[in-house]
């Protein structure tokens, strides 16, 4: 009774969150998206909106102002809050990721001065790993270099990019070499870095398919102090390890909760739009598009699910991460491929999310590692794993 009691309440609150995402964020998607004043006052208005709803910040500590939501509960209302990228920012989950590192592994200070104003969306961060001259997908090479100085702490020098929201943030985590020569596994660090620090700059805006969003970033002798450290001096791997474990799933969820979006687009389209021969849900051309995409959204959502249960009790997760990485991103970007074609021309234009949609889904399937990457990456395990019951054979 008590598990009956929880999946109604999970529903009822991921029924709400959606309610809120399609009536309060759907409708101002290009003002946020544009940016600026206006842009900035629309998403305090929606905060606003969320907190005085009772959904401001559900998966993050009840005892630092969240709502407090297990990670296995909010695996359903991720889906909701992320049909608009633009959702889990106006909900107050968008600082999930930090939250989380921070709690774990942040210095007292740190904690202190940081974890409340970040749930309460006072601050705003950033995490910047991927460096221009360097594989993504092997941060071992990292060529960003943090030295200690003779007083303690570190001098910070080096680039990023594709770093989220740089321009607007506060605070920004990031990889750099404290120790040790490139290709060493151990010597990475993480380092928060306050962005009003003499040195850091955002050099420049990298619109992705002409969204907007991503930035290059430099550091030039920046100055880091010791209680700015993340975890241990030197084992920054793990950390980042278990942060792109929840991050490609908390991302994998929103990207179905994209691509449901296209597809309820794409329904509705096939059954209101009619021509001389009648509705376009009439076609058979249509029913196959309607099928495979149900198919890939009824397939692929459990992957994720599975992902993010495994993730939420500290298990091991590669495998299953990468799988439902790879799915999500490919579920989003075929869905809305067969959306806009339902819509025809009406697809390609200003006046559904068709196209951000399916920018999303073709830059998901880059971004947080390649499709290569992740298809490497899982099969080396799965084949390493039947290594010994093949010897013996």
């Amino acid at each position: 009774m008590a598990d009956e009691g929880l999946d109604t309440y999970r529903s009822v609150l991921s029924e709400r969150v959606s309610a809120f995402v399609r009536d309060r964020v759907f409708p101002f998607e290009a003002a946020l998206e544009a940016g600026g004043p206006d842009g900035s006052k629309l998403k305090e208005r929606l905060r606003t909106e969320a907190r005085e709803a009772g959904l401001w910040a559900l998966p993050l500590p009840l005892e630092l102002g969240g709502g407090g939501v297990p990670l296995r509960a909010y695996a359903s209302i991720a889906e909701a809050e992320g049909a608009s990228d633009h959702g889990p920012a106006a909900l107050g989950s968008a600082p999930l990721l930090d939250v989380t590192m921070l709690a774990r592994h942040g210095t007292p200070h740190a904690r202190s001065a940081y974890l409340r104003r970040l749930v309460a969306g006072e601050l705003h961060t950033c995490y910047a790993m991927t460096e221009p001259d360097t594989p993504g997908t092997e941060p071992i090479l990292t060529a960003t270099r943090a030295h200690r100085r003779p007083g303690g702490g570190w001098t910070l020098t080096g680039r990023k990019w594709f770093v989220s929201n740089a321009a607007d943030a506060d605070l920004v985590t990031v990889l750099a070499r404290t120790s040790g020569t490139t290709g060493d596994r151990d010597g990475l660090s993480l380092l928060l870095v306050p962005t009003h620090t003499p040195g850091f700059r955002v050099e420049r805006e990298l619109p992705v398919l002409g969204a907007t969003g991503q930035y290059e970033i430099t550091f030039e002798h920046v100055d880091v102090t010791e209680d700015h450290l993340v975890g241990e001096e030197g084992q920054a791997l793990a950390i980042a390890g278990e942060r792109l474990q929840l991050g490609r799933t908390l991302r994998a969820l929103r990207w179905i909760g994209q691509a449901q979006r296209a597809f309820d687009l794409m329904c509705r389209r096939a059954m209101e739009r009619r021509g001389a021969r009648g509705a376009l849900a009439d076609r058979q051309l249509v029913q196959s598009h309607v099928f495979e995409s149900l198919l890939a959204l009824r397939t692929t959502r459990p992957l994720v699910h599975e992902a993010m249960a495994l993730v939420a009790d500290g298990r091991d997760a590669h495998v299953e991460v990468g799988l439902a990485k790879t799915a999500a991103a490919r579920t989003l970007q075929e869905v809305t491929d067969r959306a806009i074609q339902v819509f025809g021309a009406a697809g390609l234009g200003p006046d559904t999310p068709l196209p951000a949609l399916f920018r999303t889904g073709r830059t998901a399937r880059i971004l947080d590692g390649p499709d290569e990457h992740h298809v490497s990456s899982v099969a080396r395990r799965v084949l390493q794993s039947r290594q010994p019951a093949a010897a013996s054979a």
